[in-house]
């Protein structure tokens, strides 16, 4: 009977707490609470901050997070405040708050078990800002660095599979950058300029779906500078690794257009690249 009085007590103060902050604030964002909040226990002070989030109020969530980490830093609360605090900038967008507010929480709580979760809130604060292939891919880099994070120090967590999908993701928007920029030289003719940008698709981002479209256009490169060796060689690794893709056919009909073969053919890097992937030779 004494325990369900403490409950109802709480539940009580609680709602008192909700309505009489609102009243104050008349329901706008939050500020200058200070003196009504340090009369409140911790649990109290983070269920408001639960409330405004359920309102997507996601500003006044997070202050009311950060006053619970604030007044009672070490409370068992206060740790469970800061992870909320990262979710509440998140939700609003505000990704340098959610950003700075997981990385303390791995800083100070390295072995709970929200530590994963905090840690896949810093990688999405990137993440969730790469929005076209035309922006700046520093993002996209911090990106990848903070997934990896989540799938080598949390490789049994629940958000491993999520960073492993989202890290692919994230590298096959670097590729398309550099096939982006490469189409744009090849479309002018620089064609060196091209060939460097594709150069970097084949050999660093020989995972994604842009791969066998960089080795066609490689051929036409090539081609346009009457480099046969590279062109042929390009289209045997194209050949054999993609025959059935549109980019095998359309280099098939450019080589034997000119009377080539999609064979190996010289000593280039390409050359370089088919005894290694395909013959195995590594000397």
């Amino acid at each position: 009977m004494i325990g369900g009085r403490t409950m109802k007590a709480r539940t009580i103060g609680a709602v008192l707490l909700v309505a009489m902050l609102a009243s104050c604030s008349g329901g706008g964002p939050a500020a200058n609470r200070d003196e009504q909040l340090q009369d409140y226990p911790p649990e109290q002070i983070f269920e408001r901050g639960e409330y405004e989030l359920a309102r997507n109020r996601t500003d006044d969530a997070a202050y009311y997070f950060s006053e619970v980490e604030r007044l009672y830093p070490y409370a068992t609360w206060a740790k469970r405040a800061l992870i909320m605090q990262a979710f509440a900038y998140h939700q609003g967008r505000d990704y340098p708050n959610s950003r700075s507010a997981a990385q303390r929480f791995i800083d100070f709580y390295p072995t709970d078990d929200d530590a994963a979760y905090a840690q896949y809130l810093l990688a999405l604060s990137y993440y969730d800002q790469i929005d076209e292939v035309g922006r700046d891919q520093g993002l996209t880099f911090q990106a990848l660095q903070a997934l990896r994070e989540v799938i080598e120090r949390y490789p049994e967590s629940e958000y491993a599979n999520s960073a492993i999908l989202k890290f692919d993701l994230a590298f096959d928007h670097l590729a398309s950058k550099e096939m982006e920029i490469g189409r744009y030289y090849l479309r002018r003719k620089h064609y060196a300029a091209a060939i460097n940008r594709f150069r970097v698709v084949v050999e660093d981002f020989q995972t994604t779906t842009h791969t066998a479209e960089a080795l066609h256009r490689l051929v036409e490169a090539y081609l346009s500078l009457g480099l046969t060796d590279e062109a042929q060689t390009a289209g045997a690794i194209l050949g054999y690794n993609y025959q059935g893709s549109e980019w095998y056919q359309s280099s098939y009909a450019l080589l034997t257009g000119k009377g080539l073969e999609m064979k190996s053919s010289g000593n280039n890097w390409l050359a370089q690249i088919y005894r290694q992937s395909i013959k195995g030779q590594w000397l």
